[in-house]
């Protein structure tokens, strides 16, 4: 699925969007149910979207728009949110994303949702234990975060696979 124009430049600002505000999230609603009894911190549906919205912009904009991105979402973060926090969730974003980023390249030629559930698989696991070991000292919250994470992978590649069918059935 190829994005460009608007379409394009509205999936890359979407994404830089998600970066500050899963922080601002953390900050004022603290921790919010996943399912299943588990807790995570509030950001954990933004980041979710974020792993997402970072497949769909590399489609749209390339890998060096994505990576100019990150830079710009962690600044954003920097100066939106709480220091401490937003240290915590840049290093650990980061590294997620460049592990995402790893995995989706190679992966890509197989298909853009294999790209990104393996993809995506890789950069939630990172980003949960970094973030929740620098900001919180602790992976209690890691179960939720890992779950939460997942139910926004699995929703946002359901929505695309729907609209792809969707659009082949129109052709």
């Amino acid at each position: 699925m190829k994005v460009s124009g608007p379409a394009g430049s509205a999936t890359l600002l979407a994404y830089i969007a998600t970066i500050p505000a899963a922080n601002l999230a953390v900050a004022h609603f603290g921790a919010v149910p996943v399912g299943f009894g588990y807790a995570a911190p509030a950001g954990v549906y933004m980041v979710g979207l974020a792993l997402v919205l970072r497949d769909l912009s590399r489609e749209a904009a390339g890998r060096l728009a994505v990576l100019a991105a990150i830079a710009v979402g962690i600044v954003l973060s920097y100066l939106l949110a709480d220091p401490g926090l937003a240290v915590a969730s840049a290093a650990a974003f980061a590294v997620a994303e460049l592990a995402d980023f790893a995995v989706y390249e190679p992966l890509r030629r197989r298909g853009l949702l294999t790209a990104m559930l393996a993809s995506n698989a890789v950069g939630l696991f990172v980003d949960s234990i970094l973030f929740l070991k620098m900001a919180f000292g602790s992976l209690e919250y890691l179960p939720g975060q890992i779950l939460g994470k997942v139910w926004m992978t699995l929703a946002a590649v359901a929505v695309l696979f729907l609209l792809r069918r969707r659009r082949r059935a129109a052709v």
